[in-house]
């Protein structure tokens, strides 16, 4: 631990020194800075394995800061966003320019140093260790249904080759998971990057999935970051036709060129990308190139719904609460067989994603003492309300991974102007100012049925 290094950067005095103090009794090694410029320098010399950004400074701003970082493809580091003041638009902000976590001030001794633990075990180098290695193991897909156990049986099959792997499910279901498990699995020492559609769609996509060179300088792709390892495309209909068109050239070819370059670069990376349950639809309405999928599309794996494995609730229920008191430091609670019945029968819209945070809500939210019925009723109940009226949902998704809370934020929002559209599509595409055809890619990505939810069930 003592070669880890991490950077403070705050221009409040006492909560730079209290952080600083308090990350080097743990045994990490400290710099600070009081400004952006200064931590400009630090970051160029330092080169840390994570960075607590504050956001409100007097010179630079911390998102600016971020964004310089990210644009110039020097953001190697983890990046933990901490602020006083922080919204939900701040902190997507800060997502899709590559954070890794947003904490609000003042700061709980707890939550900073379990957020500290995952940004570290999270870094690249350790996400890319095998079965030997530093990462805290891959979660295994959980349940003992008929259907899980096939999967799971599937996904260590798909380990090992080298092959393409399609994960299809819905929303919540846990595809990333699912890819971080075989990725564990597999023999490859590499890591699993990520691609952030929010910078593939933004006019730069070539760039940053492809790298680019001039004037000497190499920016890195996501490629080239993925070499040895993995890639995983989320949502594989979103990315924008002429990325499509590239990457199948390269897949095909083998090989790619960076923008500026001449010499082509070998794709060295093993490509996973997850779909909505039936991504022929996205191949029927243009958003996805036939081709590309049926080139990605050799080693097919699909999640079944929680709904369709009511037998696996008790399970997952006892997964989850013994997981978030080790790994976040939790107070443990016991779920009642009644109470455990009544979760089983749940329809669960938001898949494995809902139940999991409904546990953590509970235990959060709770006493010492057994989990009663009616929190469960409450819990169930206040789940449903935010989806149907879009009311209480702010404050619950700062209890979340940052990339969650972007997607229910988007899912929930989405399905209440819906509702007020009356299911139609076109009055929610003139509402939100979205073009038609990416809202129809957007809502299928989060698993929205406009017909479903005009009959007032979604």
């Amino acid at each position: 631990m003592s070669q880890t290094q991490i950077l403070v950067v705050d221009d409040e005095p006492d909560i730079r020194h209290l952080v600083q103090e308090i990350l080097e009794d743990e045994g990490y090694s400290v710099q600070a800075a009081a400004d952006g410029e200064s931590a400009r320098l630090a970051y160029t010399q330092l080169k840390p394995d994570l960075v607590l950004l504050d956001i409100w400074m007097p010179d630079v701003d911390g998102i600016t800061l971020l964004k310089e970082w990210s644009s110039s493809g020097d953001l190697e580091s983890q990046v933990v966003i901490m602020s006083g003041h922080g919204t939900l638009e701040t902190a997507v902000e800060a997502t899709r320019l590559g954070a890794f976590d947003f904490i609000q001030k003042p700061l709980s001794l707890a939550k900073l140093l379990a957020t500290v633990r995952k940004a570290l075990d999270s870094r690249p180098q350790n996400q890319a260790a095998g079965p030997t290695g530093l990462q805290t193991p891959a979660i295994e897909p959980q349940g003992n249904s008929p259907a899980m156990q096939l999967l799971r049986s599937k996904a260590k099959q798909a380990a090992g080759t080298t092959s393409p792997v399609l994960i299809m499910g819905e929303t919540g279901s846990g595809r990333e998971t699912l890819a971080r498990y075989i990725h564990h699995l597999s023999p490859s020492t590499g890591r699993m990057v990520i691609l952030d559609h929010s910078q593939a769609s933004d006019g730069n996509g070539r760039n940053y999935l492809f790298g680019s060179v001039s004037n000497d300088r190499v920016v890195k792709g996501l490629l080239s970051k993925a070499a040895g390892g993995a890639l995983f495309i989320p949502e594989l209909h979103n990315l924008p036709a002429e990325i499509q068109q590239l990457l199948e050239n390269a897949i095909e070819s083998g090989g790619y060129t960076p923008r500026g370059a001449s010499a082509v670069s070998p794709l060295n990376c093993r490509i996973y990308c997850s779909a909505q349950a039936d991504p022929e639809l996205a191949v029927q309405d243009g958003s996805l190139s036939s081709s590309l999928y049926f080139r990605l599309n050799v080693l097919p794996l699909k999640i079944p719904a929680l709904r369709e494995r009511p037998e696996d609730v008790p399970e997952l229920i006892r997964y989850f609460s013994d997981w978030f008191p080790n790994q976040e430091n939790l107070p443990y609670r016991q779920f009642s067989v009644s109470v455990q019945n009544r979760m089983r029968n749940h329809s669960w819209p938001g898949n494995m994603r809902e139940l999991r945070n409904l546990v953590k809500r509970l235990l959060i939210m709770g006493g010492d003492g057994e989990v009663s019925m009616q929190e469960v009723e409450e819990a169930l109940h206040q789940s449903i309300a935010s989806a149907e009226h879009g009311g209480g949902v702010q404050q619950a998704l700062f209890d979340l991974p940052l990339r969650e809370a972007r997607e229910k934020f988007e899912h929930d929002y989405l399905v209440y102007q819906l509702k007020k559209a009356g299911g139609s599509v076109g009055k929610l595409s003139e509402s939100v100012g979205m073009e038609r055809t990416h809202l129809y890619r957007k809502l299928r990505s989060l698993g929205i049925d406009p017909k479903t939810v005009s009959r007032g069930e979604g």
